[in-house]
């Protein structure tokens, strides 16, 4: 048996670039890659310090005006569905889940498409080809599932998330659906039935992606009950909204140098079998 001890990460800063959630405002990255021996280990604890994962890069949002963009996850032992979500779980209960290898198929890539041209047509996806979402489903060096949602006997896909499985949850890493049927919020199902399957396997968690005080966009997270938001370096019950709104103001971030010195890395050895 090899014991290897696992290199410090490098990280790094991206290029401001306009902020899509807060008009006027810069956005940047603080990134690092994800690949080497312990990629579960630094995938598992840089996701509960408000990191998320695109393909073999982790990331987390360190822009210098504001630090709005929140981490966001769902407590599954406290959540309780509203009876809005009661009635969308009603609506789709027909769908069958289908949970698959992280592999790319035709069939996913039609829905892709037609979801980001209905969608988001202007966003940074919207030019993304069938090679390039092929490399965002496949490139994924931790463990990975496809979740796949389907009428009973067929092929054409209703909804689809690309999944991670943490040590302590689900992290719904990517998700898209049919645009046509918004009355059937298939989002917001998706996010239900992934805190299904959580219970199912006894994890703690479904982590969402960002939040971000006041954007319509992202409104629909806070209607989950059980919700925490990742602010100032530690997991806070959402009770109210309005209570992370200074994370918008230009003086709520700190330098890179801060940041970067108090993310916590795995501090045990890894241990592999030669």
């Amino acid at each position: 048996m090899r014991h290897t001890l696992p290199i410090a990460p490098q990280f790094y800063v991206t290029a401001p670039q306009p902020c899509p959630y807060l008009e006027g405002r810069m956005e940047r990255k603080l990134f690092t890659a994800l690949q080497g021996d312990g990629v579960d280990q630094l995938n598992n604890s840089l996701s509960q310090q408000g990191f998320r994962r695109s393909q073999n890069v982790l990331y987390r949002p360190s822009c210098s005006e504001c630090s709005a963009c929140l981490s966001a996850r769902i407590d599954v032992a406290a959540f309780s569905p509203t009876r809005s979500q009661k009635r969308t779980l009603k609506r789709n209960a027909h769908l069958e889940r289908r949970a698959t290898s992280p592999w790319a198929t035709e069939d996913q890539f039609a829905l892709f498409r037609s979801y980001l041209d209905s969608r988001h047509a202007d966003g940074g996806m919207a030019d993304m080809d069938v090679f390039e979402y092929a490399a965002m489903i496949e490139e994924t060096p931790v463990r990975s599932r496809v979740v796949e949602y389907a009428a009973p006997g067929s092929s054409k896909l209703t909804a689809v998330s690309l999944t991670d499985v943490l040590e302590d949850g689900l992290s719904m890493v990517y998700s898209f659906y049919a645009p046509d049927r918004p009355q059937d919020s298939l989002g917001t199902f998706m996010i239900l039935d992934h805190i299904k399957i959580a219970q199912e396997a006894g994890l703690p968690y479904v982590y969402l992606g960002y939040w971000v005080p006041g954007s319509q966009k992202m409104g629909y997270k806070a209607k989950f009950s059980g919700l925490e938001i990742y602010h100032q370096s530690e997991w806070k019950k959402m009770t109210d909204p309005a209570q992370f709104e200074t994370a918008s103001h230009p003086l709520s971030t700190d330098p890179i140098a801060e940041q970067v010195a108090n993310i916590q890395l795995p501090e045990h050895p890894i241990h592999k079998k030669r």
